[in-house]
């Protein structure tokens, strides 16, 4: 089975592929000649991954996969939440994001946090949707150079390192993306 992942992030391809039997096959949007970016213009998580699945299926007509995430403080009332990525501004850039975070946190106490990903399955013209979050908190300062986004910031619970100390197969484990992505592929197990 093939199917096209909505992304250009090769973090998070070679993150899902490597949870993926090989019976599937990811895509990028690369690889479709997909050189646009794709509007991400919902005020929802779960809607910023329908807007993408649904751009890759209407306009290449592949079945494809895409998901959206957000890292959303309780004291914050969400944020950043859906402007995860551009919450500095549009250059996107983890560093100026995390900062900006841990500067809104300066003078609280809460710093209670969750990671949520959505994945939007568009397959034999029909839409699944599969949600993953992982609870956690808001670091002090950065630690650990693993991953990417705001990883080193964020410690989930239980754990005593921060998403950017952990390797690679716990994050899978444990992580929201993880989550969401074992709930597709049980799906798509089902339908080969």
């Amino acid at each position: 089975m093939q199917l096209v992942f909505a992304s250009n992030n090769k973090n998070k391809i070679l993150e899902i592929q490597s949870m993926l039997p090989e019976s599937i096959k990811i895509l990028s949007l690369e690889d479709i000649g997909c050189i646009e970016d794709i509007p991400e213009t919902a005020d929802t998580i779960e809607g910023n991954a329908i807007l993408k699945a649904n751009y890759v299926t209407q306009k290449y007509g592949f079945d494809c996969f895409a998901d959206d995430t957000g890292l959303e403080v309780d004291s914050l009332d969400g944020e950043p939440g859906v402007f995860s990525a551009r919450y500095a501004g549009e250059q996107r850039n983890a560093d100026d994001n995390m900062s900006k975070l841990l500067d809104a946190l300066s003078n609280k106490t809460n710093r209670k946090a969750q990671f949520k990903t959505v994945i939007a399955l568009n397959l034999n013209g029909e839409q699944e949707l599969f949600t993953g979050i992982v609870r956690g908190e808001i670091t002090l300062k950065k630690t650990g150079n693993q991953g990417f986004g705001y990883d080193p910031i964020f410690q989930p619970e239980g754990f005593s390192e921060t998403f950017a100390q952990l390797l690679l197969e716990m994050k899978n484990k444990i992580g929201h993306r993880g989550k969401a992505t074992q709930l597709l592929i049980s799906f798509l197990k089902k339908k080969k």
